[in-house]
């Protein structure tokens, strides 16, 4: 079986989301008479935050040629809507569906395979009250001919991801205690630890209702320069802050 699928985020660290398969058993009949199996699956995936947009890219096609009026459409999941289609190819042309629940390509050109070997890009947005670390449901791939006949079928994993934290203290370019408070922002109930440059933790503390969090290392840190980071966690996916330099006093 074939299975072919990248992810792109925009304005959002990309995380690497789980794969979903919704092929169907059967046969269907290609262009020309021959038999293309239903049950090859088209694929899909993408770990996008709420509130943001990401773009999945769809692929894994190598059926029977499908000829001028052939369609790839994508049914959003529930939670998200389509509201791009970046992917400019002679031949090829994209249509979002008024409200943005669905999303097609056609294809219009001459080239018998048209749809081997290439990416389709969707943009989906997420919903801004969409949970970090769900699986949006219900989101569905069909490539037909110009009589409407399923080619093949698929489905995209689109995960609500984890917005990044920041990290705001201590501040950089002062000498520090061996125990400086660190504090910043996350999403609300997410548990967040703060680790130094050899990735050892150094305190950790649970984002409040409001997003703000702080803790104290529970050890003094070593005299001299140093990094500390911070990660976030909820419901099995993870965001990380930006690095700040500190340099704690001998």
């Amino acid at each position: 079986m074939s299975r072919t699928w990248k992810t792109t985020i925009l304005a959002a660290p990309a995380v690497a989301g789980a794969l979903l398969a919704a092929g169907l058993t059967g046969m269907a009949q290609a262009a020309g008479g021959s038999p293309d199996p239903v049950g090859h699956e088209l694929w899909a995936s993408a770990t996008i935050e709420p509130g943001r947009s990401g773009i999945v890219h769809v692929g894994g096609y190598e059926g029977a040629p499908l000829g001028a009026g052939s369609v790839l459409t994508l049914t959003a999941p529930a939670g998200a809507r389509v509201t791009g289609m970046p992917f400019a190819a002679a031949g090829f042309r994209g249509t979002v569906a008024v409200g943005g629940a669905s999303a097609s390509y056609a294809f219009d050109g001459t080239a018998a395979t048209a749809w081997h070997g290439r990416t389709f890009p969707f943009v989906l947005t997420v919903a801004p009250d969409a949970e970090p670390g769900t699986r949006l449901p219900d989101c569905t791939l069909a490539l037909r001919d110009a009589k409407g006949t399923v080619h093949q079928r698929g489905g995209c994993a689109v995960t609500v991801g984890l917005p990044a934290p920041t990290l705001s203290r201590p501040p950089s370019g002062v000498a520090l205690g061996s125990a400086p408070e660190t504090s910043g922002t996350a999403y609300p109930g997410a548990q967040v630890t703060v680790v130094d440059a050899l990735e050892q933790e150094v305190c950790s503390a649970t984002a409040a209702p409001d997003g703000t969090w702080s803790c104290v290392p529970g050890v003094a840190l070593p005299a001299g320069p140093g990094l500390l980071q911070a990660t976030a966690t909820l419901n099995g996916v993870s965001a990380t802050s930006e690095q700040i330099a500190i340099t704690v006093a001998g």
